[in-house]
């Protein structure tokens, strides 16, 4: 983005992108409620654009309506475009994101409150998936219904060819003219600027809750953001604009086949008597998110193994190296389909505590910390 708007390297605008999700990531200081309205702006804007592009183009609803509901893939990226396009929509981080920001609202401790804080959840989390939605199939509208026009210039029939970031400014010519790049470019921004908030606010409660690493937000801030800069630094130092592109459907696909370690433990917590009681899951739901789940699997097992062993087959690489890939690569996708079925299987045990008990380990804690100052209080001064 910052490329297109200020014809400045790739690598830079990294740089320039990472400091800027840190202010404003600062905005959590003055509340969770200020971070997710920015949030919503940048979605907005950059939805905007492609809603008014949707309306002047007018794709055939017809075409539309059966790429939604009629499952059919063509091309030689159909498959790997869809995996990506699944993992860019349902992202696994964002399922913890959803269940942890339950805890910055002031849940009343009833029976009715959780039932309350639920239902509202549902609809919160339906209406961001549904706009996010829309805006995929505003921007695959737009941009089928332009490249397949029957007036299309030579010039940009070479750039549907070969649809990139840096080149995709054109399929807003019909609404912005000559400034279709600079709005193109503010849209990415926004993209970019909200992706990486949410990500970096889902890997702060990652952090705190499955590993138990507490530190000042500032820090866990710089920590988080400074782990995933370093990859996009890497790959637009060596591959430019081209590279970063490539690497965001690489890293869409990487969540898609993550999906499934964030997905199932989900269904499982949400549908046990034991953890959720009364509040959990319908019989209805659970059969229908299982299967879904499952589909998402069978999907990104199937293309990886076809991907691989294309790869394989197709590459100019000695048949030596050939095997000794195959010999690395097929028993970690054999893994990965063991790992999500004993995920599946795997028999969950809860432990209760009483309050007594919770109260007492709390005092112990408080205990040895009060020892440790203590501790510290009673070394004598270096001579």
């Amino acid at each position: 983005a910052f490329n297109l708007l200020f014809h400045i390297p790739v690598w830079t605008g990294v740089l320039i992108a990472g400091s800027s999700t840190l202010l404003l990531l600062g905005l959590q200081r003055y509340g969770v409620r200020k971070l997710e309205v920015v949030v919503a702006l940048l979605v907005f804007v950059m939805a905007g654009c492609f809603f008014v592009e949707m309306s002047i183009v007018k794709p055939p609803v017809n075409e539309v309506l059966q790429g939604l509901f009629i499952p059919r893939l063509s091309g030689p990226g159909a498959t790997g475009d869809s995996i990506a396009l699944l993992g860019a929509l349902v992202m696994p981080h964002n399922l913890f994101l959803h269940s942890a920001l339950v805890l910055s609202r002031n849940t009343p401790a009833s029976a009715k409150g959780m039932k309350d804080v639920c239902r509202f959840f549902l609809f919160e989390s339906g209406i961001a998936l549904f706009v996010a939605l829309l805006v995929n199939i505003a921007i695959i509208s737009v941009s089928g219904t332009v490249c397949n026009a029957t007036n299309l210039s030579p010039e940009d029939a070479v750039k549907c060819s070969d649809l990139t970031l840096d080149s995709s400014s054109f399929l807003l010519r019909n609404v912005l003219g000559k400034s279709s790049a600079t709005v193109y470019g503010v849209a990415l921004l926004a993209s970019g600027q909200s992706s990486t908030i949410t990500g970096t606010y889902a890997g702060q409660y990652v952090m705190q809750g499955f590993l138990d690493i507490k530190m000042k937000q500032w820090l866990r801030n710089l920590m988080t953001r400074s782990i995933a800069i370093v990859p996009s630094l890497i790959v637009s130092i060596i591959g430019g604009s081209s590279g970063a592109g490539r690497l965001i459907v690489i890293a869409s696909m990487i969540l898609s086949f993550e999906l499934p370690f964030a997905l199932i433990p989900l269904l499982k917590f949400s549908s046990s008597s034991n953890k959720m009681g009364e509040n959990k899951n319908s019989i209805y739901i659970v059969g229908f998110s299982w299967v879904l789940g499952f589909v998402i699997i069978g999907i990104n097992i199937y293309f990886l193994s076809t991907k691989l062993v294309g790869w394989i087959l197709h590459n100019a690489l000695p048949t030596f190296a050939n095997v000794l890939i195959g010999i690395v690569l097929f028993p970690l996708m054999l893994l990965y389909v063991v790992a999500v079925i004993y995920l599946t299987f795997r028999k969950d045990t809860v432990k209760f505590v009483s309050r007594r008990e919770l109260q007492a380990g709390d005092d112990t804690e408080k205990a040895q910390v009060a020892t440790c100052v203590a501790d510290e209080h009673s070394k004598e001064p270096p001579v």
